[in-house]
């Protein structure tokens, strides 16, 4: 069926007509912050306690955006007659943002949770060279990271979280099981203990075998 003459422009005006009855609503930005998702990547945080410099952000960032440095230090043994150890230390840690694409591939491929998405979106500058921030404002940055979302009521408990409470819970029957052990000891009355009746056996004291009826 060949369309009718004109519909096209009748629906165009009555979406105009739709329109012209509502009312517009504008966020007067920066005086009204918009309300972003919990998950937007807007910038990444460094939370550099983490970082053990295995430098994987850095290879697996398809921008090379990343430049970390750093340097080795001796760890003295722990314990007299352990080894020395040699640990990396974290000298610079920076990201230029000129050249992220936001793909988030070096928060996924970090193993120990050391960088985040920040929702935080106001870093514009006036010069590109700027957009290269180093592990002080990353830092910075990590407090606006929001906090991880609640479980499902019906998921499964973390391995960790499981592993840690079997543990907790071995030590608390092992130490209930010590503490009911010498419960029973102190009422079976053990050697040494006080009301336990005990002979002494010393020769010319009443009571004793084979001493019956001697001078």
């Amino acid at each position: 069926m060949a369309p009718i003459p004109g519909s096209g422009l009748a629906k165009g005006l009555a979406v105009t007509l739709r329109t012209m009855t509502r009312k517009s609503v504008t966020a007067q930005y920066p005086d009204t912050q918009p309300e972003l998702p919990p998950r937007s990547r807007g910038v990444i945080g460094l939370f550099e306690e983490n970082c053990t410099v295995c430098m994987l952000c850095a290879r697996e960032c398809p921008d090379w955006c990343i430049y970390i440095d750093s340097h080795k230090e001796t760890v003295p043994p722990a314990a007299p007659g352990g080894r020395e150890r040699s640990r990396n230390v974290l000298d610079r840690f920076a990201i230029d943002f000129s050249l992220c694409m936001y793909c988030g591939i070096c928060i996924e491929v970090c193993p120990f949770d050391a960088l985040f998405w920040s929702p935080e979106f106001e870093y514009a500058e006036t010069d590109i060279r700027d957009l290269t921030h180093e592990r002080d404002k990353l830092r910075e940055w990590m407090w606006t990271v929001p906090a991880p979302p609640a479980l499902d009521a019906g998921a499964e408990e973390p391995k960790e979280v499981a592993a840690a409470r079997k543990t907790a819970d071995k030590l608390a029957a092992a130490q209930a099981a010590g503490t009911e052990q010498a419960a029973g000891t102190e009422q079976a009355g053990g050697p040494g203990q006080p009301g336990t009746p005990r002979q002494s056996g010393t020769p010319g004291q009443s009571g004793t075998p084979g001493q019956e009826g001697r001078a």
